[in-house]
């Protein structure tokens, strides 16, 4: 392993990132081998490099993974319909049919989308997260349905999915927020009934990273998408400016990380995570771009970017590592998320550092 240049622009680092994954898998081989958010994550942040650049290997790699996976009649090969993780990936189906009009695209997401109209329910209306986790809300589910939805209601003219999911952001918002710090717990059982939920609140035990990163970047991927005048904006933009206001608070003086247990960076075993900062770096990027933060608060990208840039290394490929990388995960305890292994250029890892990348490229640079 040697230390990475650190010398390449956000763009740069960004196209780093997409070639040392294209190295490792051909498209077709991404796992896990079924339509999941962990491809669905990477390939947006590939799709945002392709879009910002114009360069079409990144989009052909893109779409290499998608035909692979969609059958001739728009039919999805291997897919979980009662989990929220495996809708996500048809995000990438709207670039794929603006470019080529295939109507394949179109009816892979009139596959998917529509599931959310009857998607199993907590009695408050907020959706499982997993046919096997009945009644369970995670902040991870906003990203895997919130920007799918709204971006299908604008393009095929069904105004519904705005409602439905600003309904569940804010239920979301409601049900996890902690009034103490202004963070948002991983989750929310209604019924109490999960193993990790407090008995009087039904609330996760704890604030992991990467689960509150989920929440803006969703929200903020629904902005893009939805009416300026829907009821609900005003609200959103509302939670979207507590949260990150809140989250700057935790940012890690030295590194300019934040830890894997957001509010506990005083214990001992707790330890710094790349891709929650990647997302919370590109989600305050991207809410100073859209006006809905002071351009002061760059000062926190730029450091948290400047942080993950700083823990990067390079292969005996010559290709960029991203380490620091907490594996998938369950709701648990302190102990559970501190246990979990890390993973090097996962696709979790990976794609909320290309998201970054690409929204730093669009932040003003500090003036000193």
């Amino acid at each position: 392993m040697t230390t990475a240049n650190s010398t390449l622009t956000p763009l740069g680092w960004a196209e780093e990132a997409c070639e040392a994954l294209m190295f490792k898998y051909a498209p077709e081989e991404l796992p896990p081998s079924r339509f999941h958010y962990h491809q669905g994550v990477f390939l947006s942040g590939m799709t945002k490099y392709w879009q910002a650049t114009g360069k079409k290997r990144y989009y052909d790699y893109m779409k290499a993974w998608v035909d692979s996976q969609v059958l001739e009649e728009g039919s999805i090969k291997h897919f979980n319909a009662n989990e929220l993780d495996d809708i996500q990936p048809g995000v990438l189906l709207f670039p794929l049919y603006e470019q080529t009009g295939d109507e394949r695209y179109k009816k892979a997401l009139h596959t998917l989308v529509p599931l959310l109209k009857d998607w199993k329910t907590n009695s408050s209306g907020g959706f499982w997260h997993k046919e096997h986790y009945p009644n369970q809300m995670w902040l991870d589910g906003l990203y895997m349905a919130g920007p799918i939805a709204v971006e299908f209601g604008k393009t095929f003219g069904d105004s519904s999915y705005f409602d439905k999911m600003t309904f569940q952001a804010i239920l979301m918002e409601k049900h996890t927020k902690d009034p103490v710090t202004g963070l948002l717990y991983h989750g929310w059982d209604e019924t109490k009934k999960a193993a990790w939920a407090d008995p009087s609140t039904g609330l996760a035990p704890e604030f992991w990273g990467r689960a509150i990163g989920w929440y803006p970047v969703a929200l903020l991927e629904m902005f893009e998408h939805m009416p300026e005048n829907h009821k609900d904006k005003a609200k959103l933009v509302h939670i979207l400016q507590d949260l990150l206001a809140a989250l700057v608070n935790y940012q890690d003086e030295a590194s300019g990380l934040w830890y894997q247990v957001i509010d506990k960076g005083d214990r001992e075993d707790n330890w710094l995570e790349n891709s929650c900062t990647s997302l919370f770096v590109h989600a305050i990027a991207k809410a100073v771009r859209f006006g809905y933060l002071d351009p002061g608060y760059l000062k926190y990208a730029w450091k948290g970017y400047q942080g993950v840039i700083d823990t990067l290394t390079k292969d005996e490929n010559g290709k960029v590592v991203i380490g620091h990388i907490c594996i998938g995960t369950g709701i648990g305890d302190y102990a559970h998320y501190i246990a979990r292994p890390t993973s090097e250029n996962d696709l979790h890892g990976a794609g909320a550092f290309i998201l970054m990348c690409v929204e730093m490229s669009k932040a003003e640079p500090l003036h000193s």
